[in-house]
């Protein structure tokens, strides 16, 4: 049974020159100790939906159609204390810069204590002794002597740590990681999400990852969505998306990595820019950037079809097409 299910999300931003459509008809699940990894260039969407998922849109933004369900149980209408609740305890998250998620004011102490009184039946005491737990496990060292310093007393990497412990510590049944390495080193951003893969299994979380890295999502990820204009462009397995991407964009995507066991004298380019919101192309999005475009693309915008072990948003996989 999956945790948590989107079903035909739809985000709108009301104004003066009209509606904007952030996401359109997005949909995906995720299952227990399952992490789904969620690529695609800015602007595609992917912190949008997280951001709906833990019900954080920025006003004017809301949830103009579709359903949210954790466990079965609809979250996306819940009124905002409700919603509050749920945040923490049954939904963490992660974000991208750990010293604006951070409270500079407080001690890391304080506030991994604040979360599990907030959200636990403990007391102070116990939830202090936890929060060392939590610390040691995310790789703290001398957890119990650094637990009444300051996030600033801190490295980088040692920061991202502790919000991974913070958003760890309420023991969620979902983990929202909206690019959680993006401000790390690359020796310490490996650490980072080979840890966040381990705990997901180990504690049975099920995770979004949201990253702009194919190779993040390569190492760590069961399935992959891409995601392209506010749709799902491909979703699949993840070893069948990086072998074998079905969707033009997705095969730009795997083309602009590096491939290890061959030399090759160009990386692939996908030509033009994501579309301004302002601006999105009738049919398919992707069809002013795309090398395989034909009539249909234009005019026609393609619903997820069945693309091998993978579904793509392409009409390329139409009845009789491919």
């Amino acid at each position: 049974m999956s945790l948590l299910q989107v079903k035909n999300l739809r985000v709108e931003f009301p104004t003066r020159r009209g509606t904007l459509v952030a996401l359109d008809d997005v949909s995906f699940d995720i299952a227990p100790g399952e992490v789904l990894g969620v690529v695609g260039e800015s602007g595609a969407g992917k912190s949008m939906t997280g951001a709906a998922i833990i019900g954080l849109l920025e006003p004017p933004g809301r949830i103009a159609k579709g359903e949210i369900l954790l466990e079965g149980r609809r979250i996306d209408n819940l009124p905002y204390e409700q919603m509050r609740r749920i945040r923490g305890r049954e939904i963490g998250a992660i974000f991208q810069d750990p010293l604006t998620t951070l409270n500079p004011l407080y001690t890391i102490g304080r506030q991994l204590v604040e979360t599990m009184t907030t959200h636990l039946p403990i007391g102070p005491a116990e939830a202090r002794e936890k929060a060392i737990g939590w610390l040691e496990l995310v790789g703290i060292p001398a957890a119990r002597e650094r637990i009444d310093s300051y996030p600033h007393e801190f490295s980088g990497g040692m920061r991202q740590r502790v919000v991974i412990a913070l958003a760890l510590c309420a023991e969620p049944k979902l983990i929202v990681a909206d690019e959680p390495t993006t401000a790390l080193d690359v020796s310490i951003q490996a650490q980072v999400i080979a840890m966040l893969k381990t705990l997901a299994r180990e504690k049975g979380t099920a995770m979004m990852l949201v990253t702009h890295d194919m190779g993040v999502i390569a190492e760590t990820a069961d399935r992959v969505a891409v995601m392209y204009a506010g749709r799902i462009a491909e979703i699949g397995p993840v070893r069948e998306v990086v072998r074998q991407a079905r969707h033009p964009y997705s095969q730009g995507l795997m083309g602009s990595i590096p491939p290890l066991d061959r030399r090759v004298e160009r990386l692939q380019q996908i030509d033009g820019a994501m579309p301004r919101l302002t601006a999105i192309p009738q049919g398919c999005a992707y069809n002013p950037r795309c090398p395989q475009v034909f009539a249909r693309c234009a005019v026609e915008r393609p619903d997820l079809l069945d693309a091998g072990t993978t579904r793509a948003a392409c009409w390329l996989y139409a009845e009789g097409k491919r």
